[in-house]
C-alpha cells in the first residue's frame, strides 16, 4: 500500500504503474482521486492490463453507485482485493479528463445533443451526464414542474451560455460554453460488483 496525495498526478501514479503487470491498482479516495488515477492509466496505455478497484471515502459517491460497490468500506476493500475485473465503459471529455461518476451542469441555457438526438434546447435546471452502457447517459431536468428527459448514446455535446461544470465532484475552475463527453475506444478493467 502506498499513500499518494489527493487527485494524484503523473509523478505519483506513473511509478506505481511501472512495477505492475496485471496486478490490481486499488484507489481509496474520492471520485476525483479515482479519475486522476484512471487518467494516468489511460495516458500510459495500460487500460488493458491494469485492473482498478475502488474504495470510496464518500458514502454518496456516484462512481461507487454506478459500479455497484458495497457501502461499507471494509466490504468495498474486500471486493477490490478479491473481485474479478470486468470491462467497463470509459468516458472521456474534451478537456483531457475522464468521467467515472457524474458531471452536473446547471442551471444552463443552450443546447445539447446525444449522438443525433437533441437532449435539450433552451433552458434547463440541471444537465447530468453519467457513464452508461453505450457511452453516456444524459438526464435533463427542465421547468417549474421538473420535467425530466433521458437520452443515451456514444457521445454528448453541450453548447451553452457560460455555465459551471462539476465533474467527479470537482468544480471546473471557470465557466464553460461547451463540453463534450464520449466513449473511449478502450474499456476500463474495473473490479465491480455488477
Amino acid at each position: 500500500m502506498r499513500e499518494v496525495p489527493a487527485r494524484p498526478g503523473r509523478n505519483d501514479v506513473d511509478p506505481l504503474l511501472e512495477g505492475t503487470s496485471g496486478e490490481p491498482l486499488i484507489v481509496v479516495g474520492t471520485d476525483a482521486d479515482l479519475a486522476a488515477v484512471v487518467v494516468r492509466i489511460m495516458r500510459k496505455n495500460r487500460l488493458g492490463d491494469t485492473p482498478v478497484g475502488y474504495v470510496p471515502t464518500d458514502p454518496g459517491s456516484p462512481a461507487a453507485r454506478l459500479w455497484g460497490l458495497p457501502a461499507d468500506p471494509s466490504e468495498a476493500l474486500a471486493l477490490a482485493r478479491k473481485g474479478e475485473p470486468r470491462p467497463r465503459v470509459l468516458v472521456r471529455d474534451d478537456s483531457g479528463g475522464v468521467l467515472l461518476g457524474e458531471a452536473v451542469v446547471g442551471p444552463v441555457t443552450g443546447e445539447a445533443y446525444c449522438d443525433d438526438t437533441v437532449a435539450f434546447r433552451g433552458s434547463a435546471r440541471s444537465f447530468v451526464v453519467r457513464p452508461g452502457a453505450e457511452g453516456v447517459d444524459v438526464r435533463v431536468t427542465r421547468g417549474l414542474f421538473r420535467r425530466v428527459t433521458e437520452v443515451s448514446g456514444r457521445a454528448c455535446q453541450l453548447g451553452c451560455h457560460p455555465a459551471e461544470v462539476v465533474q467527479n465532484g470537482v468544480r471546473h475552475p471557470r465557466p464553460v460554453t461547451r463540453w463534450t463527453w464520449y466513449r473511449h475506444t478502450e474499456d476500463l478493467l474495473a473490479i465491480t460488483d455488477s
